[in-house]
């Protein structure tokens, strides 16, 4: 496949997400276990994208997603995160000290979209430069996509207003604007 994706490849709310397997640093020693959609069957996933590894805004999601990992293990999500960079840039920037522009230790894998196919299939990838856009979707336990944002390279995103839309999700009713977990839902 080449990095442009068809309309019917593209991720859309209420449909099946996009099937992948990628490289990930699971085992980060052997870098040899991928993660594929299929893995998350039965439970809720965050996937998100970031442009590049060793850049500036970067780090700054990766790490919030990873302080909050409990959170969403408690509401049976889990997480992966994905660029374009490859496996063995992944583990170095792991490996790098946070002092030193590194991540540090991160409690769920990050996946390597090398070949750039499922950051087309998803709609972020930015064909000029190479990179993935900020793009974030949250899948339920049947593969379905039930909530996406992308944002420009420039623009972090919120981790807490991820867990308040999968606490949204997850509460089955209508949620009205700025809907807290423990509020009615309206219907």
């Amino acid at each position: 496949m080449t990095t442009s994706a068809t309309a019917t490849e593209i991720v859309k709310i209420g449909l099946q997400a996009p099937n992948f397997n990628l490289p990930s640093t699971k085992n980060l020693q052997t870098l040899e276990e991928n993660v594929s959609l299929a893995d998350y069957r039965g439970r809720w996933l965050i996937l998100f994208f970031w442009p590049f590894d060793f850049t500036y805004v970067c780090p700054t999601e990766i790490i919030a997603f990873s302080d909050h990992y409990d959170a969403f293990q408690d509401l049976d999500c889990d997480i992966i995160g994905a660029s374009v960079d490859s496996v063995y840039t992944h583990r170095a920037w792991i490996q790098t000290p946070r002092d030193q522009q590194g991540i540090g230790a991160i409690r769920y894998p990050i996946a390597s979209d090398f070949k750039k196919e499922t950051a087309a299939r998803y709609g972020v990838l930015d064909e000029q430069t190479g990179a993935a856009h900020r793009g974030l979707f949250i899948i339920d336990p049947e593969g379905i996509v039930r909530y996406q944002v992308v944002t420009d390279m420039n623009v972090g995103r919120s981790v807490d207003e991820t867990l308040r839309i999968l606490q949204a999700l997850q509460a089955g009713g209508l949620c009205p604007a700025n809907w807290k977990p423990g509020e009615k839902t309206l219907g």
